[in-house]
C-alpha cells in the first residue's frame, strides 16, 4: 500500500490542533502593562516536504527560536531538532530540517516557536494519507451510473479501506476523500461535471454500504492527467478515481475546486 505524503499538506489543506504555552511570569512594572497579543504559530502547508525533511513556520513576533518533534505511526520519536533564529523579523519564513532516527513514516509533527521575550505557542500537524489501490469502476459513456458488474471492484475497495482504518484510527479523525478524474475527450467543461459527478457517485455508494467515516469527493475533469495527452485524446490511465485516507484535507490543484461534504 503507498503512503502518500499529505501535501498534499498545501497552506488551506490542515486543521492542526493547537497548543498555547505560556511565557515568563509579568514583573510588576509589567503587570500594569497590556498583556502582548496571543503569539501565533503557523505553517506553511505547502512547503512542509516530508521527502526533503524540512517545515517552514512563521510567527506573529520576532522570533528567538523553533523546536520541532517529529514522531512516527508507532508513536516512537523519529527526531527533535531545535534552530535559533535570533530575533527574526515577524512573518518571516523560518525553515526547520531533521535528521529521522528510522525510515519510519512521519504522522505528526509537533512544532514550537518561541519569541524574543521568551513567549512561546504550539501547533501540530499530522501529515499523514493513504491512497487506496484498486480496480477502476468502468462508466458507460457519459454516465456516473455504476453498473452491477462493477459493483465487486468497490466491495473489495471497501474491504481495503476498513482494513487500513482499523489500523490508523488512532492517529484522529480520518475521512475519505474521492477524487474524479477523465481523458481529454469532450470538452474540459463537460469532463469537469463528469468526473465531479463520478466521484459524487462512488461516494454515496461507500456511504450507503455503511461506511462510517465522513466522506468528501471533488471532480477535476482532465486538469490532472496520469499521462500527459493532447486534446481528445482517449487514454484510459487517465480516467480514474482515486480514494484517500486522510487526517486533512488533501490538496487540490486549483483554486477553483474544492471538496464537498457527501
Amino acid at each position: 500500500m503507498r503512503h502518500a505524503p499529505a501535501l498534499l499538506l498545501a497552506a488551506s489543506l490542515l486543521a492542526p490542533a493547537a497548543a498555547r504555552g505560556d511565557g515568563p511570569s509579568p514583573s510588576p512594572s509589567q503587570s500594569a502593562q497590556a498583556r502582548p497579543p496571543a503569539l501565533e504559530v503557523t505553517i506553511d502547508r505547502s512547503k512542509v516536504d516530508l521527502k526533503g525533511r524540512q517545515i517552514e513556520v512563521r510567527l506573529s513576533r520576532a522570533a528567538s527560536k523553533v523546536r520541532i518533534k517529529v514522531l512516527g505511526q508507532s508513536g516512537a520519536v523519529l527526531a527533535e531538532e531545535e534552530k535559533p533564529f535570533s530575533g527574526a523579523a515577524a512573518g518571516s519564513p523560518l525553515a526547520v530540517t531533521w535528521s529521522p532516527s528510522s525510515d519510519e513514516p512521519v504522522a505528526r509533527i509537533e512544532v514550537y516557536g518561541y519569541d524574543t521575550a521568551g513567549y512561546w505557542a504550539g501547533i501540530a500537524i499530522i501529515p499523514w494519507n493513504v491512497s487506496i489501490p484498486h480496480e477502476e469502476v468502468q462508466f458507460e459513456t457519459g454516465s456516473d451510473v455504476i453498473r452491477a458488474p462493477e459493483v465487486p471492484k468497490l466491495e473489495a475497495s471497501l474491504q481495503k479501506i476498513a482494513e487500513v482504518v482499523a489500523k490508523t484510527s488512532e492517529l484522529g479523525k480520518i475521512t475519505l476523500f474521492i477524487v474524479g478524474h477523465t481523458d481529454t475527450v469532450g470538452s474540459a467543461e463537460h469532463n469537469l461535471t463528469l468526473s465531479r459527478r463520478r466521484a459524487r457517485a462512488i461516494a454515496a455508494w461507500f456511504k450507503g454500504r455503511g461506511v462510517k467515516l465522513p466522506i468528501a469527493f471533488e471532480g477535476l475533469g482532465e486538469s490532472a492527467p496520469l499521462v500527459k495527452t493532447a486534446d481528445q485524446v482517449d487514454e484510459p490511465k487517465n480516467r480514474r478515481v482515486d480514494y484517500i485516507l486522510s487526517i486533512e484535507p488533501p490538496r487540490l490543484p486549483s483554486s477553483d475546486a474544492s471538496w464537498k461534504a457527501l
